[in-house]
C-alpha cells in the first residue's frame, strides 16, 4: 500500500505541474475566490458556497481579463499578473 501511495502521489504532483504550466497563474483564482465568497456569504451552506465559488470565479476572470486588455490598451496585460496583484494582499493579511 505505501508504494502505491507514493506513486499515485507522484502521479497527482506531475500531473497538477502540467496544468498549471498549461494554465499558469489562473489556478491561482481557485485560491483566491473561495475566501472571497466565504467573507461575503457567512453562514451559507456548502452547496451554496460552491455554486457561489464557481460563478464569482468566472465573473472574476472576465473582470480580470477585460481590465488586462484595456487597462494598457493598444497593449495587452497578461491576465495571470493583474489576478496575482489583485491576489496577494488576501494571503497577507
Amino acid at each position: 500500500v505505501p508504494v502505491y501511495r507514493f506513486l499515485f502521489l507522484v502521479l497527482v504532483a506531475a500531473l497538477s505541474g502540467a496544468a498549471v504550466s498549461f494554465a499558469g497563474l489562473l489556478g491561482f483564482v481557485g485560491l483566491i475566490v473561495p475566501h472571497i465568497v466565504r467573507l461575503l456569504m457567512r453562514g451559507a451552506g456548502r452547496r451554496a458556497l460552491i455554486a457561489a465559488d464557481a460563478l464569482i470565479g468566472a465573473a472574476f476572470l472576465v473582470l480580470c481579463d477585460t481590465a488586462a486588455r484595456t487597462l494598457f490598451a493598444p497593449f495587452e496585460l497578461p491576465v495571470g499578473i493583474l489576478i496575482a496583484y489583485l491576489g496577494v494582499p488576501f494571503f497577507l493579511r
